[in-house]
């Protein structure tokens, strides 16, 4: 296959890193132009795609595709939240309309399990139907829930080293926060993002891994009740006389008004209660064994999207999966995700490669028991053995001009539209 177009598109809750991805892909298809043709974004990911909105990279400014390495979350090319399912066989033939008027021979898309169904799908739907389309997968997901539980298939996902540079880092600074204020607010309850998985929350170990801090972190995974939240909070404030306790937004404590997004998944942030409210009212109801009262912090997208706190590991690995998923399509290699695979050894290192989509698509990984403390109340050191090179050593050099952040804004400038308007199935 020789000079057919590429469309990319990216899906599901952004990153710090997710533009990296992109920007390798870019790179790579502009440095292989006998086998690439024209390279387009799915505006708004797959919903662009349907609506025929393909924004052309080609002719964006080399400086404004460079900038994407420190541009965080989706604003460049947008994403969505739109999930094709079996019955919806009127977009499935839309996407593959729209392909065929713009010769699209490559389709990259950027996401978590959903999204990995999304491009297996698309991969097995073009064959079926002679078109000849090269499906390739970019793994992304800050809660690091894409693949299998025994590292096999990715080690872990771009996106999830900044979260956790983010969470090490704010829970440094909550330390302070809450050694100043204790005689008043002796407990501070963090809450983290993930929704069923406690990679998130499990990085707060990571401001203190000689575990000094007076540190409670309870996974979704712990099955914690209120009551033993209680005890250990109390047992703490009763040696320490002061507690910080983070706890997963996934941890199931009671109804909290749940909101689903369109891929089924409890959206937190949207529902009518948090666990850190929960938490923080049960811990005051029942009362605290010192002065004072608990306070709660719940940190929102900025966690997804704060430049300055990304992991520059994260930043660089990113870039290499974005390359590596181009390559894969390059070489025809349809049905594959690209991945990261860790080498064996105490100096870290990984290795980029390619696991079939059909694996990844829907999967969703465990955080390992044996990576939770016996009283469910903190992480092992394995696990900080696993995460700490993640986070890695530096600040990331985010360009400044008059004091604001630049990042990379990208023209409006779109593929003439071949077919006739169309509403996604999901919207009428």
């Amino acid at each position: 296959m020789r000079n057919r177009n590429v469309v990319v598109a990216q899906s599901g809750g952004p990153s710090l890193v997710i533009n990296g991805s992109l920007r390798g892909v870019i790179d790579v298809c502009r440095s292989m132009p006998d086998s690439f043709g024209t390279i387009y974004a799915g505006y708004h990911g797959i919903e662009g795609v349907l609506r025929e909105e393909l924004l052309d990279l080609s002719q964006q400014d080399s400086q404004e595709i460079a900038l994407l390495s420190t541009t965080p979350a989706a604003g460049a090319i947008g994403a969505c939240r739109y999930k094709l399912r079996d019955g919806q066989s009127e977009d499935y033939t839309r996407m593959i309309d729209v392909f065929r008027a713009h010769e699209v021979g490559y389709f990259l898309y950027n996401g978590g399990n959903d999204s990995m169904d999304t491009a297996h799908k698309m991969a097995t739907l073009a064959a079926e139907r002679g078109l000849d389309l090269v499906a390739v997968g970019i793994p992304k997901t800050i809660d690091n829930d894409v693949g299998d539980s025994e590292f096999k298939l990715i080690d872990h996902t771009p996106g999830y080293g900044s979260a956790a540079r983010y969470w090490a880092l704010m829970v440094q600074g909550a330390n302070e926060e809450n050694l100043g204020s204790s005689p008043a607010d002796p407990v501070l309850v963090l809450q983290a993002m993930g929704r069923r998985i406690g990679y998130i929350p499990a990085a707060a170990r990571l401001a203190d891994p000689e575990r000094e801090m007076p540190l409670l972190i309870f996974l979704a995974e712990s099955g914690v009740t209120l009551p033993e939240i209680a005890d250990r909070v109390n047992d703490l404030l009763a040696r320490q006389g002061r507690a910080m306790v983070v706890v997963s937004e996934g941890l199931e404590l009671g109804d909290i008004g749940a909101a689903h997004d369109a891929f089924g998944h409890v959206q937190f942030s949207s529902s009518e209660t948090t666990v850190a409210q929960i938490v923080v009212s049960y811990l005051n109801k029942v009362g605290l064994r010192a002065h004072g009262s608990a306070r709660g912090n719940v940190s929102g997208t900025h966690q997804r999207h704060e430049m300055i706190m990304g992991s520059t590991v994260d930043m660089a690995e990113a870039y290499a999966v974005g390359q590596k998923a181009a390559l894969l399509a390059g070489a025809g290699e349809s049905g594959y995700m690209a991945t990261i695979l860790r080498d064996p050894g105490p100096i870290y290192s990984v290795r980029y490669d390619r696991v079939p989509l059909e694996q990844v698509a829907n999967s969703e990984r465990a955080f390992p028991s044996e990576w939770i403390t016996d009283d469910g109340a903190d992480v092992s050191d394995a696990f900080l053995a696993y995460a700490r090179p993640l986070i890695g050593e530096e600040w990331p050099s985010v360009p400044l001009v008059d004091g604001r952040q630049r990042f990379a804004r990208l023209k409006p400038l779109f593929a003439p539209q071949r077919l006739s308007a169309y509403v996604p199935q999901a919207y009428r």
